[in-house]
């Protein structure tokens, strides 16, 4: 038999809703360490929300 996989999906990180495959999401490395991916859904980016690091606390937009 083979082994079921599960799929984490990428969460915003302001608001932390499930981001879909095809939504007008984005992600990008942090802008001070570039260790951490940040995601960003539709509305967060539309709106200005903000984001911060969880590894070195920058802060954006």
């Amino acid at each position: 038999m083979s082994e079921v996989k599960a799929v984490k999906m990428p969460t915003c990180n302001w608001c932390g809703r499930m981001i879909l495959p095809g939504e007008g999401a984005v992600h990008f490395s942090c802008p001070e360490c570039g260790e951490v991916t940040i995601w960003r859904c539709e509305k967060c980016r539309l709106f200005g929300r903000p984001y911060k690091c969880a590894k070195c606390g920058f802060k954006g937009p």
